[in-house]
């Protein structure tokens, strides 16, 4: 129980707290585990559907019966690897020292704040009156704003870069996950065509022949 504690939340926390010498550790001394940050991406995810049907009415502009849990949590999970791969494509160029499994991980765990504050920030949505509701917003806000500056200060530590040129990654990342997108999407778009063909192909032959 202790070490599910320490690894689970004690750790994530620490990160948190103190980021640098936390993605240190998690480099250097191995303190990070898959399996958390597997689990951090699930409660993001598992976060993602809450939301959509828990919500009070003061803050929640879904509609309960239109929850498509797959599209729900597929935005996270596809930015999750897309940023991953991208920031792994590029920094390998530009001689990074961190490896794919270092990257996912560390964005994994800078996902901790936006758990850490969504789940209380479900139920405060229920009592929040209208004036109070710009609480609600404000706690989204900071934990948006955690999650980007952990992923920087990740990104500096895992790759060992100066603050210039995490920067100059960062941006780079971004361009490198649009074309990544943009040529799955022509793929798939491709992938599409050319399987409607061979369907129209084959109707066409049983029709005839058969």
């Amino acid at each position: 129980m202790h070490l599910i504690i320490n690894n689970y939340l004690k750790f994530p926390a620490y990160i948190l707290t103190h980021p640098i010498d936390g993605f240190e550790q998690m480099k250097r001394e191995k303190k990070g585990k898959l399996s958390v940050a597997f689990a951090l991406l699930f409660f993001t995810c598992l976060l993602q559907i809450m939301n959509y049907q828990y919500l009070g009415f003061l803050v929640n502009d879904s509609n309960p019966q239109e929850l498509n849990s797959i599209k729900l949590t597929s935005f996270i999970i596809i930015f999750v690897l897309l940023f991953t791969i991208g920031n792994w494509s590029i920094t390998t160029l530009l001689d990074g020292k961190g490896k794919f499994k270092d990257i996912f991980m560390m964005v994994c765990y800078s996902l901790f704040p936006i758990v850490l504050i969504g789940y209380p920030n479900i139920l405060l949505s229920h009592i929040y009156t209208g004036d109070e509701v710009s609480f609600y917003y404000i706690a989204q806000g900071i934990g948006s704003f955690l999650l980007v500056f952990l992923i920087f200060l990740g990104l500096l530590v895992v790759h060992e870069y100066s603050l210039l040129r995490t920067v100059a990654t960062v941006i780079l990342t971004l361009l490198a996950m649009s074309v990544i997108l943009f040529i799955s999407l022509l793929l798939f778009s491709l992938a599409q065509q050319i399987l409607g063909f061979i369907m129209g192909l084959y109707q066409e032959i049983t029709w005839r022949y058969f």
